[in-house]
């Protein structure tokens, strides 16, 4: 997995509401996208809109439950370039100890993506986008 985050999104109360925050009261350029999701482009990633509950589904995730435990409202997605790569990435982050919550797969906007929970049940989206390239490109080996 390379060192990258290609968006953040976050899940929302009112979509309406929090695009004119985001766009008019804090001047973020806003990407032509569908009316249910919210892009914006920030200098080295993106910022997205979702409804919260949405997100949660698309996550395969429950917003909350009865332990206590609820759905932290937003998610990390790392963009690959194939729909293989995101599999691939899948297997490494499983093998290193990460929960899978959605297997790779074919989704409704027309890539594929899936879901994982690090080991402090952050949640990370990995998806391919057929349409464009999202986030900052690789860089060479970063190495300290």
């Amino acid at each position: 997995m390379q060192p990258r985050i290609s968006m953040i999104t976050l899940g929302v109360k009112d979509l309406e509401k929090s695009v004119a925050f985001y766009r008019d009261g804090l001047g973020f350029p806003q990407k032509e996208s569908p009316p249910s999701v919210a892009f914006f482009t920030l200098n080295g990633t993106w910022l997205g809109l979702y409804d919260r509950d949405a997100l949660a589904e698309d996550a395969q995730v429950t917003p909350s439950d009865n332990s206590g435990q609820s759905f932290s409202g937003f998610a990390l997605a790392h963009n690959v370039k194939s729909e293989t790569e995101v599999d691939q990435v899948l297997a490494e982050v499983e093998a290193a100890g990460a929960i899978i919550t959605k297997h790779g797969q074919k989704v409704f906007w027309g890539g594929y993506s899936g879901y994982f929970k690090d080991l402090d049940g952050y949640l990370w989206e990995v998806a391919y986008n057929p349409f464009c390239w999202i986030g900052p490109k690789d860089s060479i080996d970063i190495r300290w």
